[in-house]
């Protein structure tokens, strides 16, 4: 009896040595972790909560507030930088996107906007989705992936799926744009004609010289054929006495 509670007693001894020694070296791993964690989480905890979740959203919510300001003077940065190379490539930031909607047929027209006030809906368009896409009528890239390379034609919202207020954004922009020279726009070949160059059109020639008067002609032929009334002459004679000389 005496030998199987002593083989006991090694067997307990060296699973509590082996469960004790992870736990006595714990704060000193705690401390090499490079990750920030909650001062008021216990010591003895699992690792799925050594990180404060709380930190974590104000970092990613400080970093967030710092690329909008990053990219709100200069927006066209954005799109030289490697985060959009990341997450769009080469494509153009509408390809691929899918507007939820019900059944198998899409709306003909797109939400009037995405973002009311805080509220943001669940499936936003492909400007309204990033926060660093901007707007500007110098961020060219931007505009000429909404602007057809064979016809010039800017792409319908259907087609891209941006929402009606950023779409009113995208054609003042690229019209902007168009004025100050910074996006090219096609004008339609129009064939002239002979006579439209030469000179001897009513519209385009020398101007007659006036009518040479006499004293007493009318400037009008027809005005001196008319003859008034003389009851209608004689009535306004007669109200307009006081002022007749």
């Amino acid at each position: 009896m005496a030998a199987p509670i002593q083989r006991t007693v090694r067997i307990l001894f060296r699973l509590s040595s082996s469960t004790l020694q992870p736990l006595r070296q714990y704060p000193s791993i705690l401390q090499r972790l490079p990750v920030r964690t909650c001062p008021g989480l216990p010591l003895l905890v699992p690792p799925s909560h050594f990180y404060c979740k709380a930190a974590s959203l104000h970092e990613d919510a400080v970093q967030a507030a710092e690329a909008l300001s990053r990219y709100k003077d200069r927006p066209w940065d954005y799109l030289e930088s490697e985060e959009y190379i990341e997450r769009y490539g080469t494509s153009p930031v509408w390809e691929g996107y899918r507007r939820n909607h019900k059944g198998g047929i899409p709306p003909q027209k797109t939400r009037k906007t995405c973002i009311r006030g805080d509220k943001i809906c669940g499936n936003p368009c492909p400007i309204c989705r990033d926060p660093n896409i901007i707007i500007h009528h110098q961020n060219v890239k931007l505009l000429q992936q909404f602007i057809s390379p064979h016809t010039g034609m800017v792409y319908d919202s259907t087609q891209t799926g941006v929402c009606m207020k950023q779409q009113k954004k995208l054609n003042e922009a690229i019209t902007t744009a168009q004025d100050h020279g910074l996006l090219p726009f096609q004008i339609p070949f129009v064939e002239y004609s002979g006579e439209d160059y030469s000179n001897s059109h009513d519209a385009v020639g020398t101007t007659p010289s006036p009518p040479s008067l006499t004293i007493g002609d009318t400037w009008y032929k027809w005005y001196s054929e008319m003859t008034p009334d003389e009851n209608q002459v004689a009535k306004v004679k007669k109200t307009y006495k006081a002022y007749l000389k």
